[in-house]
């Protein structure tokens, strides 16, 4: 953890140097990129956002309790989440889940388990303030009683934990890091005729999730209309955790109904309206956010060999977060398996593709319209930090301190608030900004791939995703 970590927040990303000049093009295609390399003296200022020492970075301790996070994880889990910094206890409940319970199995999964446990703050010199320090809260084990077999369920404790789930504490009514991750495998099924080990997910253990959260959201479904970029990250653990990372651009009416014009794509399934974030028209349900059933698919699916595909049995669920005076649409992806009946399974459902996408409203974005240092946890599942100063950007690693990839950002591409991102090798992507928040994509390896402790032999680097809180301008 450490030196960026700072006032913070989210799913994160960063700045420095590179010239970017994005000509034409579609949304979904940045256009000609001119980035010119930099090396020594001419990248410019690198460094962690500007950290200030005497402005307050999250509530009063006795306040931060006050506030209970509704958010969703990269993981496809959307959670509650509330932090009392009196008594240095948590209390988290997982509203919808994808994640099963116990490793081995795919199913009852973590949805409807709330767990409490203990907080302890990052030790001394971790973060380079006693305010940065006073707003982050590490989780220790959490225990309860899963909701889907009656079982105790116990999350790790701080102790031999590298890379522990760690929640940063904002003002402006958003918190955002990591939450408790997860083992998963399951050896797949055995069918007559057709074989064993089908369907089998790969042993991986995720550290944790990815996590964004807001304490406070809205029902009103009329401050949803209009029309919205978007950046998604999927992942598939029945196909080897394949991932994929893309933009759409797209419309709500009244209803909670999407249309869109995004372009056809075979990796893609969208529904007839050809949104990629959301299915059906939205329904309000009792916890307060809005589902979307037979959810887009956007990860090439697993067939089950006597049936094939088993068709979209996920949920996207919108949660419509209130930041800045702005409505920030998160929408999350529950995958959701039903093993049928054996021997034949001719029954089953199988839609494990899960994931996160931001929503930003389609309003002109111009140079210097996202300045500012941003920070949170990303793709990779390290904490990481931000920082976008006009067209130019870095990653910072909150370890060192040191600027590690650089990208550039190109403006005034053919949707209004869509920006183009370049990296230094050429891989290239988009980003998004609303309300102090702020989204990337990039179709490329970025600072180092993903950690160790979060990736078995084959887990690929690519694409990069990751949503960012602001903490300074």
């Amino acid at each position: 953890m450490a030196h960026a970590i700072t006032r913070g927040l989210a799913l994160a990303f960063a700045t420095a140097p590179l010239l970017i000049a994005c000509g034409g093009g579609k949304a979904g295609d940045p256009g000609a990129v001119n980035a010119p390399q930099c090396s020594g003296a001419s990248c410019g200022v690198q460094g962690p956002p500007a950290s200030g020492t005497s402005a307050s970075l999250c509530p009063a301790t006795a306040d931060i309790g006050n506030s209970t996070f509704l958010g969703g994880a990269g993981s496809g889990e959307v959670v509650q989440l509330n932090i009392n910094a009196t008594a240095m206890t948590y209390t988290l409940k997982w509203l919808e889940s994808p994640i099963p319970l116990r490793t081995g199995t795919v199913t009852p999964t973590r949805a409807g388990t709330q767990i409490t446990g203990a907080v302890i703050h990052p030790p001394t010199g971790a973060l380079p303030t006693a305010e940065q320090i006073r707003c982050a809260f590490i989780l220790g084990a959490g225990t309860g009683t899963a909701a889907g077999d009656g079982q105790p369920y116990t999350t790790p404790d701080f102790v031999n934990n590298p890379n522990p789930p760690m929640i940063l504490v904002g003002q402006g009514g958003v918190a955002g890091g990591g939450i408790p991750g997860a083992t998963v495998e399951f050896d797949g099924l055995t069918i007559p005729l057709a074989g064993s080990g089908i369907g089998a997910v790969p042993n991986r253990h995720f550290d944790f999730y990815p996590f964004l959260g807001f304490a406070t959201t809205t029902t009103d479904i009329t401050k949803l209309p209009g029309t919205y970029n978007g950046l998604l990250y999927h992942l598939a653990p029945s196909g080897n955790y394949a991932t994929v990372a893309t933009n759409t651009v797209e419309t709500f009416d009244a209803s909670g109904t999407c249309t869109s014009s995004n372009a056809a794509n075979p990796n893609y399934s969208p529904n007839a309206g050809g949104c990629l974030s959301t299915g059906n028209p939205l329904t309000l349900n009792s916890n307060g956010y809005f589902d979307s059933q037979q959810a887009p698919q956007i990860v090439p699916q697993f067939q089950l060999p006597l049936i094939g595909a088993t068709g979209k049995s996920g949920t996207a669920h919108m949660i419509l977060g209130q930041v800045n005076g702005v409505t920030v649409p998160l929408v999350v992806r529950t995958g959701f398996i039903n093993l049928g009946t054996a021997p034949l399974h001719l029954d089953a459902k199988v839609d494990d593709e899960s994931g996160i996408a931001m929503l930003a409203a389609a309003t002109p974005l111009a140079s210097g319209g996202f300045d500012g240092g941003y920070v949170g946890a990303d793709s990779n599942f390290k904490y990481t930090a931000t920082l976008i100063q006009g067209a130019v950007g870095t990653f910072i690693n909150p370890s060192t301190s040191a600027g590690e990839d650089h990208f550039g950002l190109g403006y005034g591409l053919p949707s209004p608030g869509l920006v183009g991102v370049q990296d230094t090798n050429g891989k290239t992507g988009f980003a998004i900004a609303s309300g102090g928040l702020y989204a990337i994509v990039i179709q490329g390896a970025e600072n180092g791939g993903i950690t160790s402790t979060s990736a078995n032999a084959d887990t690929p680097s690519t694409p990069y995703f990751g949503i960012g809180a602001q903490i300074s301008k």
